[in-house]
């Protein structure tokens, strides 16, 4: 036999975590990384985080599963808890962001059926978006990489330049129901909307009754210095989906909607086996009042604009390997110029110098620290991403 017994979708690295301590992942001969990667912007709070494994711990002592046959009082709370905080009149949860995205469509849609005008299904999404990897959610993604092999995929999406409000206007026919996408693109290159297009979409969704669902499922949750991207664009969804942070490390995620935009979901028309067990919404709970705790949000701000300033300080040291930085809070992406290949840099920080980051489309590097960074941390990571760049430049010379 020649497969491997994990199914070989992944090209995974020799990093081989076994333990994780704050903003540090040890590999199983006890090496040391600092994380700034995250699990791809799912461990906010780092590794081992105190009110998290306790949380964790005393819940699964308690109750981990039933079913959503029953009534659920920790999902009543931490839903309420969401209600509260944000836009959204109702959620359902889920156990990952491919899954809250597939609710948010469905959503839409129902919605429209609810109204008598089950002809509104096609959603609008945009170049370079990731909104997962179900058939539903590669659909609505124009990269060849997700959807190559998997055809035919699903009608009813259409895909057009993100940032281009001029064609997502001119795309809107009889058959729209919305528009979905993420107000910083991570996968895509770190890539954030401009106020322009996220405020043109608000007004074409308005003015023509469709619904307008956000993917925050990397951008959301504290990422960017606000609890959620879209309240730093003075916009709001309709549907949101949300995940990664949302647990921490744990397996969770969450559409959020308002009441008129969830008027189609009624008895019968979703579900979920594990969405909403009790070990993780006691997960959820612990994670949100750690984000909403006073100061975690303003802490965020602070560390983004130093880490984001840092960044920028380091782009002249290094002539002809960056171009800029992007990207919002501690969401950001360093692009490199065409003649050296973000993938590689990351592999390299990553096998020579002890610095976990992720690459990203366009040529980006993805900078995705816990939430919980202080500066001894940035100051660290600077220091590894210069060496780093340095000896890069000189293994590509030689």
């Amino acid at each position: 036999m020649s497969i491997t017994p994990l199914m070989p979708v992944y090209p995974r690295c020799d990093v081989r975590p076994v333990r994780g301590e704050g903003c540090y992942l040890i590999g199983e001969r006890g090496e040391r990384y600092l994380d700034f990667a995250s699990g791809i912007a799912v461990n906010l709070l780092g590794h081992g985080h105190p009110r998290l494994v306790q949380a964790i711990a005393d819940q699964a002592a308690t109750l981990m599963h039933t079913s959503n046959l029953y009534g659920m009082p920790l999902g009543e709370k931490f839903a309420q808890r969401l209600v509260d905080t944000t836009f959204a009149d109702t959620v359902f949860f889920t156990n990952s962001g491919a899954e809250a995205v597939e609710c948010a469509i469905k959503t839409a849609r129902r919605y429209h059926y609810a109204n008598d005008e089950a002809h509104r299904h096609k959603i609008i999404s945009f170049d370079n978006a990731f909104h997962g990897r179900t058939l539903g959610t590669i659909s609505a993604t124009s990269q060849p990489k997700m959807r190559d092999g998997f055809e035919p995929l699903l009608p009813g999406f259409q895909v057009v330049p993100f940032n281009d409000l001029d064609a997502a206007t001119a795309a809107v026919d009889d058959s729209t129901a919305g528009f979905l996408l993420e107000p910083v693109q991570g996968e895509g290159g770190v890539t954030p909307a401009t106020q322009e297009f996220l405020k043109g979409l608000r007004q074409l969704c308005d003015e023509k009754g469709l619904l307008l669902i956000l993917d925050e499922v990397q951008c959301g949750y504290a990422r960017t210095g606000t609890f959620f991207a879209h309240e730093q664009y003075g916009v709001t969804p309709d549907i949101m989906a949300v995940a990664k942070g949302i647990g921490a490390g744990f397996p969770l995620g969450a559409c959020l909607a308002t009441e008129e935009a969830a008027k189609g979901m009624v008895f019968g028309t979703h579900g979920s086996t594990y969405g909403g067990n009790p070990l993780a919404m006691a997960v959820g709970l612990a994670v949100l009042e750690e984000v909403l705790a006073d100061g975690f949000l303003d802490h965020v701000k602070a560390m983004g604009a130093r880490l984001r300033s840092s960044l920028e300080q380091l782009i002249p040291n290094h002539d002809g390997m960056f171009q800029d930085v992007r990207g919002m809070g501690l969401m950001l992406g360093i692009r490199m110029n065409e003649a050296y290949d973000a993938r590689g840099f990351v592999a390299h920080l990553r096998d020579h110098h002890g610095l976990l980051a992720v690459s990203a489309g366009q040529n980006v590097v993805r900078i995705l620290p816990p939430l919980v960074i202080e500066e001894s941390h940035i100051a660290e990571a600077m220091e590894k991403i210069s060496a780093g760049a340095r000896s890069f430049a000189e293994a590509k010379a030689a």
